[in-house]
């Protein structure tokens, strides 16, 4: 008996572990094919939940993402303040309305998070890795046996895809937790809109 309870207890253990990965040439040609399919599609949207969190200070809520092209609308409902807050702009700047009387303004929108929020969020290269992509500059990938990315390491970010939703082709993220110390954002994707 005592045998039967810690195989069963393996084999759940095993089921709960993160998918393995390998950080190998196939993975790197299936990655280069999934950039160019979503390369071809600027215009997507989501919605779902994010939290973030960073020292001395954290939050949570409902999200809607939707990007065209370089331009993106971001809007976040609070469930504990009820409030909703809107972070929009392109490659020339950032506006935040929502939380003050007028909306803030800044040259990119991390900045501006973190001025206004106290909330470290690399959105311009979110906008890639909420997609399974690295963004433009050095990185460092690794891959589940089934070829998606696994982690995605790149400007001091590791970037765990802990899930995919399989309703699209190529397969979308549905969890994405990302850590840079001790600042953390994790999105869980409820649907994804790509053309």
């Amino acid at each position: 008996m005592k045998n039967l309870l810690v195989f069963a207890l393996a084999v759940l253990l095993a089921a709960c572990s993160a998918p393995r990965t390998r950080p190998d040439a196939q993975g790197s040609g299936d990655q280069e094919r999934r950039e160019q399919q979503l390369a071809a599609q600027p215009e997507w949207s989501l919605q779902g939940r994010i939290a973030v969190s960073a020292p001395g200070d954290s939050g949570s809520g409902s999200l809607h993402w939707q990007q065209q092209g370089d331009h993106y609308r971001i809007s976040v409902n609070a469930p504990v303040s009820g409030k909703t807050w809107t972070l929009a702009g392109d490659q020339a700047g950032a506006s935040l309305s929502g939380l003050h009387e007028q909306s803030r303004h800044a040259s990119d929108a991390a900045t501006l998070l973190q001025r206004e929020l106290g909330w470290k969020v690399p959105v311009a290269d979110l906008a890639w890795w909420v997609r399974g992509l690295r963004a433009p500059g050095k990185s460092e990938m690794s891959f589940r046996e089934d070829g998606l990315p696994a982690e995605i390491r790149q400007h001091g970010w590791v970037v765990e895809f802990r899930d995919y939703l399989s309703d699209h082709d190529p397969l979308m993220p549905r969890r994405i937790f990302a850590s840079n110390g001790r600042y953390t954002v994790r999105l869980i994707v409820q649907q994804w809109r790509l053309p």
